[in-house]
């Protein structure tokens, strides 16, 4: 139990209405290889690893498990994290176990691993349409989250004339757009999205008064998404100005870009070599992962299996059973050989 081992594993939480294949293929390549192991009555130096809420749908931040268990997120503030029943982290969790007193015993001793490697589905349709069944993540993209709140003034949807209108819909459609434009102007692996949207009065008859938003801007380097942030105000302050409404935009969360352990990476380029890849190909992952949060505490890299379509985060997600198998054999020569 004391020697030093290899760390592998994912997330099994979901989205609503999610598919089999996001988090799961994670956890079942490395168990796969324990298994088997264990059935050769041989030992592996692998430590498997779960990690909870890494979506974040359920308590409105993500990748929970590996931010508390590396003591970036406190007991103090999971108290304000709640789900849609109104309990915080730690009620919800009781009954599973959670126990705020453990966090600190439990938390992660880098001195124990040689590293984190992380399986996922790509969620994307590139490895798919290239016929690639396996990829080296060099880096996560980093990530800025913002609620955005505009105000204007509800009125009569008959008796207002267009020209006095203060419509805080219609601002939050045009910022919508200019959000959506902003991303291929800082650089093609730059993403932004609007999501959620609350309308206030939300009647058929009705100038809506308030709208609140959030927003999503990811890229592979902190410099852009720090020009990123700068232009999301100023587009948003214009638009807003001129349909003379009130805007408030708060930033929720920033994580940054997180490049991948260049150590890990070679070995990850040499177990593939050895299952006949000859030159695997290397990504950034868009998508934001547990191993993200490891990173900054340990050595740390991630291997991509090709998502069909690259539709993920609905039923119809699949990945090839033989990719996976594939996935399974380059991490186990990857922790094995020296």
């Amino acid at each position: 139990p004391d020697e030093k081992r290899w760390l592998s594993g994912s997330h099994i939480d979901s989205v609503p209405n999610g598919g089999k294949f996001d988090g799961v293929t994670g956890i079942v390549v490395p168990l796969e290889i324990l298994r088997a192991a264990h059935e050769a009555n041989e030992s592996v130096n692998l430590e498997l690893i779960i990690f909870a809420e890494e979506e974040g749908t359920t308590f409105n931040l993500g990748m929970l498990g590996s931010r508390i268990w590396c003591g970036t997120l406190s007991a103090d503030q999971l108290i304000n994290l709640r789900n849609k029943h109104g309990q915080n982290y730690i009620e919800a969790g009781r009954s599973c176990g959670v126990d705020p007193s453990r966090f600190a015993a439990d938390s992660i001793n880098p001195n124990l691993y040689h590293g984190l490697i992380e399986v996922h589905v790509e969620q994307g349709p590139a490895m798919w349409e290239l016929n690639q069944p396996i990829a080296i993540v060099t880096a996560i993209n980093g990530r800025r989250q913002y609620g955005v709140r505009i105000d204007g003034e509800p009125n009569h949807a008959g008796s207002t004339p267009m020209t006095y209108r203060k419509d805080a819909l219609a601002a939050a459609a045009e910022c919508a757009l200019a959000v959506e434009q902003l991303a291929p102007s800082l650089s093609p692996r730059t993403v932004a999205t609007v999501g959620r949207f609350a309308v206030s009065p939300n009647a058929i008859n009705v100038i809506n008064g308030t709208v609140e938003f959030t927003i999503d801007l990811r890229s592979d380097t902190d410099e852009i998404i720090a020009g990123g942030d700068v232009a999301l105000r100023e587009r948003l302050a214009v638009t807003c100005s001129r349909r003379n409404v009130r805007l408030a935009i708060t930033q929720t969360e920033s994580l940054p870009a997180m490049p991948m352990d260049s150590a890990i990476l070679d070995r990850l380029r040499r177990a593939a070599r050895e299952c006949n890849i000859a030159t695997p190909i290397e990504t950034s992952s868009g998508a934001l992962h547990d191993a993200a949060i490891v990173a900054p505490f340990l050595p740390t890299a991630m291997l991509f299996v090709a998502s069909k379509g690259g539709i993920s985060h609905n039923p119809a997600e699949f990945s090839r059973i033989e990719d996976i198998a594939l996935a399974a054999e380059v991490l186990a020569l990857a922790i094995t050989r020296r």
